[in-house]
């Protein structure tokens, strides 16, 4: 899952990107208002966390843009204010959820799973395809000869290939939704990747493999009998 995670104190965004990737979300850091509409109006995110007092342009303001443009996507509001009003201001102006500083990183995750929760094609907290499960939980992939556990990016990549059975996913798709629009990641990466699945499929017993198409992408298929 990736996260657009808007705040300018540095030192509160580099430890909130060092959570949210020890759980295993994606997360793209920016640090003013205008550079997170930039990367929201082109980047493809499930959910933004929005500080509310940033410079250049403020998260709510951030917030009334893009559901002006008719985005859904869920979004938690940081702030250091605790008065009723600039919650009440925050809610009505289109935020999931509202999060008064300084707060618990326990709660802070608990908020986006249940923000996000509602957005996802299948709630329950395990994915099935073919013999296959995925444990959003503990990472964990199990077939009928065991189970091991994904890294963050393989299970990234996993989830995205398990939430949609049979889609095309290119190699740059890959790219933008897990290691973001400015990663200075080579491309070939994707494949490293995709090789490291494919062996741990193989490895649980899975009658289910990642296929390619020549020039397109990569699907997540069942195996033909």
């Amino acid at each position: 899952m990736r996260i657009l995670l808007a705040e300018d104190e540095k030192s509160m965004s580099k430890a909130l990107t060092v959570i949210l990737e020890k759980n295993n979300y994606s997360v793209d850091p920016v640090f003013d208002g205008e550079e997170a509409l930039r990367y929201l109006r082109t980047g493809d995110y499930d959910a933004a966390i929005l500080d509310i007092m940033m410079p250049g342009l403020d998260g709510i303001s951030v917030l009334k843009e893009i559901r002006k443009n008719g985005s859904l996507m869920p979004v938690l509001l940081l702030t250091a204010k605790s008065g009723i009003d600039d919650k009440v201001e925050g809610l009505d102006s289109g935020a999931n959820d509202y999060l008064t500083k300084p707060f618990d990183s326990k709660e802070l995750l608990a908020r986006l799973r249940a923000m996000t929760r509602v957005n996802t094609v299948q709630a329950d907290s395990v994915l099935r395809f073919g013999n296959v499960t995925l444990d959003r939980t503990s990472c964990d992939l199990t077939g009928p000869s065991g189970t091991v556990k994904l890294s963050g990016k393989e299970y990234q990549m996993m989830e995205l290939m398990m939430k949609d059975p049979g889609v095309l996913f290119s190699a740059e798709r890959f790219m933008d939704k897990i290691w973001g629009i400015d990663s200075d990641a080579d491309i070939s990466v994707v494949w490293t990747f995709l090789s490291y699945l494919r062996k741990k499929l193989s490895s649980v017993g899975a009658d289910i493999s990642i296929k390619a198409s020549r020039g397109q992408g990569y699907r997540l298929e069942e195996d033909k009998r």
